[in-house]
């Protein structure tokens, strides 16, 4: 069973995500920002990490440039509200964007595809 990282400050976007993604049948655990967030992904290492990109604390595009540095294989996928992040340079270092939608079909879809090309 694939392991996915939701990180996002919002605790009802990490609940919807977790309940969606737990059944379609993939273990789930959630980090409400990126603190730590490397060191976490080193205890837990999930196959993929879903990240939002405006925190309040954090800029997901750099917490993306962290990961790639140290993970540089592991999938991301940026979630956010904003299609506008799309234009960052910074943003093309991630596996997938998706924006941010009560419909996960699109996420759902976008997990398939970057799992299918990590897993053996």
């Amino acid at each position: 069973m694939p392991k996915i990282l939701v990180v996002d400050d919002e605790e009802h976007i990490r609940l919807l995500y977790s309940e969606e993604l737990k059944e379609a049948g993939y273990e789930v655990i959630t980090a409400d920002s990126g603190y730590k967030l490397l060191e976490r992904i080193e205890e837990e290492k999930p196959d993929l990490v879903i990240l939002d990109i405006k925190m309040v604390d954090y800029n997901g595009l750099d917490l993306l440039q962290d990961i790639r540095n140290q993970y540089y294989d592991l999938p991301v996928i940026l979630s956010t509200a904003y299609d506008t992040f799309k234009e960052d340079m910074k943003s093309i270092a991630a596996d997938f964007y998706v924006v941010k939608s009560f419909d996960l079909t699109e996420l759902k879809k976008k997990i398939a595809m970057a799992l299918e090309t990590r897993l053996p």
